[in-house]
């Protein structure tokens, strides 16, 4: 399906980026980019997509998505991403991108870990970089900087076979995240998940898995559109283990299972709907300004990138609906990735559990923040993650490194929450940020200050809520 890119002003765009590279193809009409928006550590992360029409403002704003997705959840790299200008369904596009790669090599040796994205599987891109001599992961700029090296390959190629429900760990790490967001957020709002009405709008990986773990949080699922337009059952809600079960590797959902109260509707209709929750997890700039007074519900949580423009999301505002911005509720993926390759984790159910005491807090600290400043919460969390990202530049360094990029600690270590919930921070200005402590590697800061009962969440452990948890621990490591 092609896309059409949509010119927009960038959202966080506020500085230059640290490196920006155009490529052309000598066989085709193809064009690529390269955007290393900030290095932390001396490297920065972000995926290759492939898309016609892909520009590079497209590609500079993701890879300032990125910083801030890091920063925001404190791992110490920077943002990048590439973007190839191609129709991926062409025959052609796995020699396109194999010619890109060998343009850029210089980056992906050392200095960007990069991965799959809209249009390049994961697979895909492993493939290519095996065929380029690259060693076989993409996460390769990362690996080459392991005093172990085979140890980390080795634990990369475990944690991204395994499948849990049928899931990969972007997958459900990624859908996770964006639910445990949702979730927070509908608490703070009063709205209990099992009085909750939601609309996910695309039922490809990640609104599939969104989907599914808010279903199993109790949220009931109304609508969810694919391709084909949406399906509706305001009554009783959909069969969401029932729709992912008829649902093609494209996200199209076979129709013949539909239940018979279950009911087509135009895809645009979804926001519409009479819910507490929309979740736009299709395509960039979903939610403009022509069409955002026409949701109804008071949270809008966004599992795609970019999905909401910066004027609807200003109207939104206005009318008191709460936009939890991409940036903060779909990083599971990357923060997932990142952690299996620093060793902090070593299985999807550890690696939900340390998202899901980071996310939580953290939604509840920002729309804290943003309805006492009356600000959104995109400029909240644009501030904190910019600190952030300016403390670990000043702690590891920038385009320099001034440490290690792995841990001391040994590999595969399993990761210990500390003894309480950790809670956002928020400084009120640089000067405060710097009483913030860091744990190392991505540990979340933890303030006394804001870590109080405002901030406590009902939500019982893991263990009493097996139907809900992605899995259990690995039983034979011990690990996470």
């Amino acid at each position: 399906m092609t896309q059409i890119a949509v010119e927009t002003p960038l959202q966080v765009l506020d500085h230059e980026p640290f490196l920006q590279v155009t490529w052309r193809d000598t066989q085709t009409s193809a064009r690529g980019f390269v955007v290393i928006d900030q290095l932390v550590t001396g490297i920065a992360t972000g995926g290759l997509r492939m898309r016609p029409g892909c520009t590079l403002g497209e590609v500079s704003e993701l890879a300032r998505e990125m910083t801030l997705k890091m920063g925001a959840f404190g791992i110490h790299v920077g943002g990048a991403k590439g973007g190839i200008d191609f129709d991926s369904a062409d025959p052609r596009a796995e020699e396109v991108r194999e010619r890109f790669l060998q343009a850029v090599r210089p980056l992906l040796e050392r200095f960007w870990v990069t991965a799959g994205d809209l249009g390049t599987q994961q697979e895909q891109l492993d493939r290519a970089f095996a065929r380029v001599g690259m060693g076989e992961t993409s996460f390769h700029a990362a690996v080459v900087r392991s005093p172990a090296e085979a140890e980390v390959r080795s634990r990369i190629q475990q944690a991204f076979a395994t499948r849990t429900e049928g899931l990969k760990l972007s997958e459900l790490v990624g859908g996770f995240g964006v639910a445990e967001a949702a979730l927070a957020a509908l608490e703070h709002r009063c709205i209990s998940a099992a009085t909750a009405r939601a609309v996910v709008q695309g039922f490809g990986a990640m609104g599939g898995s969104t989907a599914l773990y808010l279903a199993r949080a109790g949220v009931k699922i109304v609508g969810i559109t694919d391709a084909q337009g949406l399906i509706l059952n305001t009554s009783r809600g959909l069969d969401v283990d029932l729709l992912l079960s008829a649902r093609s590797a494209g996200g199209v959902i076979d129709r013949s299972v539909l239940r018979e109260d279950d009911v087509e509707r135009p895809g645009d209709s979804w926001l519409s709907q009479d819910v507490d929750l929309l979740v736009p997890a299709a395509v960039s700039y979903s939610i403009t300004a022509d069409n955002c007074d026409r949701i109804r519900g008071k949270l809008v949580v966004e599992a795609a990138n970019v999905p909401t423009t910066p004027e609807a999301e200003q109207r939104l505002l206005d009318r008191g609906v709460t936009v939890v911005p991409d940036f903060i509720a779909n990083t599971g993926a990357a923060a997932g990735a990142w952690w299996v390759i620093l060793g902090e984790v070593v299985s999807p159910a550890g690696a939900c559990t340390r998202l899901s005491s980071q996310i939580r807090p953290l939604v509840r600290g920002l729309m804290s923040r943003a309805d006492e400043t009356g600000t959104s919460m995109r400029t909240a969390g644009v501030r904190f993650a910019k600190e952030n990202s300016q403390r670990m530049i000043r702690e590891y360094g920038g385009a320099v490194a001034f440490r290690d990029l792995f841990p001391e600690t040994p590999e595969g270590q399993q990761f210990t929450e500390g003894d309480g919930e950790p809670a956002a921070v928020f400084a009120d200005s640089p000067d405060t940020a710097e009483a913030v402590t860091h744990p190392p590697n991505g540990a979340f800061p933890v303030s006394a200050d804001l870590a109080d009962a405002s901030l406590e969440t009902s939500r019982q452990p893991a263990g009493v809520c097996p139907a809900y948890w992605p899995g259990p621990a690995d039983p034979a490591s011990g690990q996470p």
